[in-house]
């Protein structure tokens, strides 16, 4: 049997009270009397009602609600920046739809347009890269979109996110002050701006500073996973790297792995630094040196960003840059 949608009419009619005095009570205005609110909630509270967020949206034109749409949910550093942006969104009383978009172009857009027919406020994107296709979709809304833990090369959208340039040219710089000559630059794919324009040039920026030439075999893209960097081992053997700058955490244990399989010491024989700190940094063994972001404020800048465009606040510039820093432990000397 089908269950009745429960309606605003049928509280105002079973507590004897108008609609606008039950919706002043769901909504906490506090012009209604207190015996008047009691009996109001007693009766939500029996019937189970629950408001139509879609129908209050319709009404006021915003269902305070807002999509975040991020490429892999099983990865930690996009789940991370996902608690920042759902902690300011439950401050600022907004519902938070979190989308999966496996790092697909076309399911991305696919994403979009169906969070956008579900009439959400505003957008916040998570990805490596931003593809033409759902740069022309977001062009076509009024919806605010703000990207959050990468970039837009064409700086077109609203971002936050650390200088990724700045920062591998600091992390490079650390491992040739420890002697290393030859670097390995390890990352996902080249065509994601973030690797290979922003992270990229770091790395060579730093072995400019230093007088070290800049060695194409040394750069190496694969996926994010660790088996990626696990596999990719032998070709970092060949290459006689005597240390790596990698581009993903997960993809840093596996390189960390792979060496260790083996049978190479880390880090007296090969040396590691990775991008990004989220917590599993600190489940290998050794643990890994890292690049550090601020991982859960990044998530909740880019969240009081986005309530700042939907409220049509005044925006003072459209990237927000967070601090870096860099954290040594086991995987390097």
């Amino acid at each position: 049997m089908e269950k009745q949608t429960i309606t605003i009419y049928d509280v105002a009619r079973e507590a004897a009270v108008s609609m606008a005095t039950v919706s002043r009570v769901v909504n906490g205005n506090p012009n209604v009397k207190p015996a008047t609110r009691k009996k109001v909630l007693e009766v939500i509270d029996k019937l189970d009602y629950r408001p139509n967020a879609v129908a209050r949206g319709l009404a006021s034109k915003k269902t305070t609600t807002v999509g975040v749409i991020i490429p892999d949910v099983t990865n930690i550093y996009f789940s991370s920046l996902a608690r920042g942006i759902d902690d300011v969104a439950s401050m600022y009383k907004y519902n938070i739809i979190l989308a999966n978009s496996d790092s697909n172009e076309q399911k991305e857009v696919q994403v979009l347009n169906t969070l956008l027919a579900k009439q959400v406020d505003g957008i916040i994107y998570m990805g490596n890269s931003i593809s033409d296709y759902f740069r022309e979709q977001v062009k076509r809304t009024k919806t605010p979109v703000v990207i959050a833990g990468s970039i837009d090369d064409k700086e077109e959208l609203e971002s936050v996110h650390i200088d990724f340039t700045a920062a591998f040219e600091e992390a490079v710089s650390e491992l040739i002050h420890r002697g290393n000559k030859k670097i390995a630059f390890v990352s996902g794919p080249l065509s994601q701006p973030i690797n290979g324009k922003y992270r990229l040039q770091g790395y060579k920026n730093a072995l400019a500073k230093n007088n070290i030439e800049f060695d194409q075999d040394l750069v190496f893209e694969t996926d994010y996973s660790s088996h990626a960097g696990e596999i990719l081992w032998p070709a970092l053997s060949s290459s006689n790297a005597q240390a790596a700058i990698v581009g993903d955490d997960e993809l840093a244990i596996g390189v960390l792995n792979g060496a260790k399989d083996a049978g190479v010491n880390v880090p007296d024989e090969f040396e590691v630094i990775t991008s990004n700190n989220t917590r599993i940094t600190e489940m290998s063994r050794p643990k890994l040196s890292s690049i550090t972001q601020p991982l859960y404020d990044i998530g909740a800048v880019a969240m009081r960003f986005l309530t700042k465009m939907m409220n049509e606040e005044e925006i003072d510039e459209k990237t927000v840059n967070l601090p870096f820093g860099y954290i040594k432990r086991g995987t390097t000397k």
